[in-house]
């Protein structure tokens, strides 16, 4: 007996279109520097909010894990602030620094790469979607002269190879961010008065940016970021001449001492470059 098949009786499956459910940050962790303090966006009554807050606020999270402190390192993230985000166990971490370690006479690119690479391994071992920067040319918003500014350049440059190395190995569960592709991010109005922390519009700048990426890697963000300013303190004139006289000038004091054997080192390798003889190509 042979066995008939109508056309009706074949069914062919049929994929769903049913998107998979985004996933909830229960707990977000953010680990890094003054930036990541929230400096550069006061609030009423002192203290400050920064790009932490308002993206924990974007994500609905019910806790925010921010051990950050002004002036750390890569170095001060993995051995001083790593332990407590992973006993939090986040669902996300955003790891918010390096650009003090560009500023020192010790800049190691090697060692950055290794601090951050064991960060994101131990983040990423607790199951966090991890995300890291690379970061922008501040030379365009902190002005310098000449020979620092190549010099820093370089050494972002540096930076940004580290930890996007670090990042390569791991593309599915870390994600970066480029500061140097932000729209509006070489703004004067999206830096704060010192020039070397946003303002409350760059915070919510980076707040926004962040949270894109985040849903990107399938990530729930109920309550979008938006841009327009509201809840800060106003920074008046006052507030700059104050802060040029208090803290300004004695900031590139400090980081004079610290970065000037890296000046005259710029100048000495470019001295050379100069009188090096050019190769006959003939």
């Amino acid at each position: 007996m042979t066995l008939q098949i109508t056309p009706e009786q074949i069914t062919v499956p049929v994929a769903s279109s049913i998107p998979a459910p985004l996933r909830p940050v229960r707990t977000l962790v953010t680990l890094g520097d003054s930036t990541c303090v929230g400096l550069g966006d006061p609030v009423p009554g002192g203290g400050w909010r920064g790009f932490s807050v308002l993206l924990r606020d974007a994500l609905g999270a019910a806790e925010l894990v921010n051990p950050s402190f002004t002036g750390a390192r890569m170095a001060d993230v993995r051995h001083r602030q790593l332990e407590p985000a992973l006993a939090a166990r986040p669902d996300v971490a955003v790891v918010f620094v390096g650009m003090n370690d560009t500023l020192r006479s010790d800049f190691d690119p090697g060692g950055l790469r290794a601090d951050c690479a064991s960060v994101v391994a131990a983040l990423r071992a607790t199951g966090a979607h991890v995300v890291l920067l690379r970061y922008h040319d501040h030379t365009r918003v902190f002005r310098l002269p000449a020979p620092l500014r190549r010099a820093l350049q370089r050494r972002i440059l540096a930076l940004n190879g580290a930890t996007g190395a670090v990042a390569a190995e791991d593309p599915a569960g870390v994600g970066v961010l480029d500061l140097d592709l932000l729209p509006g991010g070489y703004e004067r109005d999206a830096w704060a008065v010192d020039r070397l922390h946003p303002s409350e519009l760059g915070h919510r700048m980076l707040a926004s940016a962040l949270t894109e990426l985040i849903a990107a890697a399938g990530f729930a963000v109920p309550h979008p970021v938006s841009l327009d300013c509201a809840g800060g303190r106003e920074v008046t004139a006052v507030h700059r001449v104050a802060w040029l006289v208090l803290k300004g000038v004695p900031w590139l004091v400090r980081r004079g001492r610290d970065f000037g054997p890296v000046i005259v080192q710029s100048l000495v390798n470019e001295m050379v470059r100069r009188q090096a003889p050019v190769p006959d190509r003939t």
